[in-house]
């Protein structure tokens, strides 16, 4: 009896043991972001995401990404935004520009939880090239160079994904380093 106890035991902690080897727990912006949290409850402990913090809570979307989704979040860095020119996001964070603030944000994001190895089923489906619909209608393009994944706009300014598959409870997050920015 004590054997069974113990092997249904080992069992169990090899299951989650391997539950976690799948969803491992990833360093970005100097926090590890838990798969077991949400992508607003990871994303708020990241050193390199406080504009696209302050911008997420600035448009009210907080409880949106805290939602069930699932979500794939193409995640701009502060660096990125930084790359914007100057004023930018200062005049995106003031109330009056708040649907302007939500378009772009949601422009980064795509329902759905698509990891790097869906999204590259989906450019090698589409001959090098995979469109994906945004929340907020827009499209944004998906291809490869070499063994980088970018990221186009519906202007061409590209993106690069420096660290893929944050896994969340809620989707999964892609870093990127620029801001991808729709027809508006």
């Amino acid at each position: 009896m004590k054997t069974r106890k113990f092997l249904a035991a080992a069992i169990l902690a090899l299951g989650f043991g391997l539950t976690s080897f799948a969803q491992k727990t990833v360093m970005v912006g100097g926090a590890a972001m838990y798969p077991n949290k949400n992508i607003i409850e990871n994303a708020v402990n990241s050193k390199d995401h406080t504009t696209l913090v302050a911008a997420v809570k600035a448009a009210g979307l907080v409880e949106t990404l805290q939602g069930k989704g699932p979500f794939t979040v193409f995640a701009p860095t502060n660096e990125a935004f930084s790359k914007l020119p100057a004023g930018t996001v200062e005049t995106l964070l003031k109330p009056e520009n708040i649907k302007s603030l939500q378009t772009i944000l949601t422009y980064h994001v795509v329902a759905g939880k698509m990891n790097s190895s869906d999204i590259a089923k989906a450019i090698k489906a589409g001959k090098g090239k995979a469109s994906l619909k945004t929340v907020s209608g827009g499209t944004l393009t998906a291809w490869m160079d070499g063994k980088d994944l970018y990221i186009s706009d519906e202007s061409g300014n590209k993106a690069k994904v420096t660290i893929s598959d944050v896994n969340q409870s809620n989707g999964v997050i892609h870093v990127v380093d620029a801001v991808l920015l729709p027809k508006m």
